[in-house]
């Protein structure tokens, strides 16, 4: 039983136009064939589909759609199945959440970690693939996008709920994938947080724990005999002003269930650099780069260092939301109903995401206990 998961998928700027002129080839072509060879495909879909005038929700950070040909496309390259657990998927809220979930139905492709409610949304996949049953839990970081009980969204990270889902997935399957979203964004290090959490999942019963959301690629560990992979780029996410560097690199990874330890190798590849096209590289592409980050996270004193060191260098926005002014003066008028208070919708907004979501609450706890 071999399964291929792979990054963030989001088809936009260059790869939004060759998509609408319907070529996915041009795009998609140079992974199809490493795709087509898994028993079972995952890509993250990080976008909802919105093709109605829909409004927005309202929050901080992109509002990011696609059309169906979004859904096309994935079809073409081989995914059987989607994870919809992120901070995109609802984007255009309940409307949004809907028609990306029908979209997916009406092409025949799997989902998991998405629903119009927190039911749907935790809800396991179960895959009877060549005569085994595979059980996938998917589920992502705090931001904007969680369902709740009445509500459609994504499934949250609890560790205590995804121990219970693992739990309930160990008892009816013969192997269990995690499938997180998370972390710092652009940083190429999982957080100790995070290295704790995943290690928890294999505690719990998973056989394998895989998270993106970076945008870009970081390193992976084996774990009581089972692969943690703490973070695998983007598969195929267009920029107009980052054509090089770490958003261009990531590595799908293919992992054989069939043993009682899961092997697993990785296929790197760049994506929607000086072309709009995924292309494969050499086997051994980053090789240098993840020995380095695998040594680092297998040390937890090198890794909070880092770690720290990071977080000390990238709090100033903190400054901007907690401090706007610390004069009497204008904080009396504010008091008075003279002036509006400077803490507007926006920073509010700010205010709750770094609160909400685990990986900005880090970086907030280590500047608070800085002060």
């Amino acid at each position: 039983m071999k399964l291929l998961i792979a990054g963030d998928f989001c088809p936009r700027y260059r790869v939004a136009e060759a998509f609408a002129r319907g070529e996915y080839a041009t795009v998609l072509s140079g992974v199809k064939d490493i795709i087509g060879k898994a028993d079972y495909s995952i890509v993250n879909f990080e976008c909802p589909v919105q093709t109605g005038d829909v409004k927005p929700i309202e929050k901080q950070g992109p509002n990011l759609k696609c059309s169906l040909n979004g859904v096309e496309a994935l079809k073409y390259a081989g995914f059987k199945c989607v994870t919809l657990a992120n901070n995109h998927f609802l984007d255009f809220g309940k409307d949004g959440v809907a028609e990306t979930i029908s979209s997916l139905d009406s092409l025949g492709i799997d989902h998991v970690g998405g629903g119009l409610n927190l039911q749907q949304a935790s809800a396991i996949l179960y895959k009877e693939i060549k005569g085994k049953c595979i059980a996938i839990i998917n589920c992502c970081e705090h931001e904007f996008s969680i369902a709740t009980e009445t509500s459609a969204g994504s499934n949250p990270l609890n560790p205590v709920q995804q121990y219970y889902a693992i739990k309930e997935a160990r008892k009816n399957a013969d192997r269990v994938l995690v499938i997180v979203h998370g972390g710092h964004e652009h940083w190429q290090l999982p957080s100790p947080r995070m290295v704790e959490t995943y290690r928890f999942f294999i505690d719990a019963g998973a056989d394998a724990v895989v998270n993106h959301h970076q945008h870009c690629y970081t390193g992976y560990e084996v774990y009581q005999g089972k692969p943690i992979f703490y973070g695998i780029g983007n598969f195929c996410f267009d920029l107009t002003t980052q054509h090089t560097g770490k958003w261009t690199e990531g590595y799908m990874v293919a992992i054989d269930f069939s043993a009682d330890s899961p092997s697993f190798t990785l296929q790197p590849y760049r994506q929607c650099a000086d072309k709009a096209v995924v292309e494969l590289l050499p086997a051994d592409a980053f090789s240098k780069s993840l020995a380095n980050m695998n040594d680092i996270i297998s040390n937890p004193v090198t890794l909070k260092a880092y770690t720290d060191k990071y977080y000390s260098e990238s709090t100033d926005q903190f400054r901007r939301i907690f401090e706007p002014t610390q004069n009497r003066f204008v904080l009396g008028a504010i008091h008075r109903g003279w002036i509006p208070s400077l803490i507007n919708r926006q920073r509010l907004l700010s205010a709750y995401n770094y609160v909400f979501c685990e990986s900005h609450r880090d970086k907030l706890m280590h500047w608070l206990q800085a002060k």
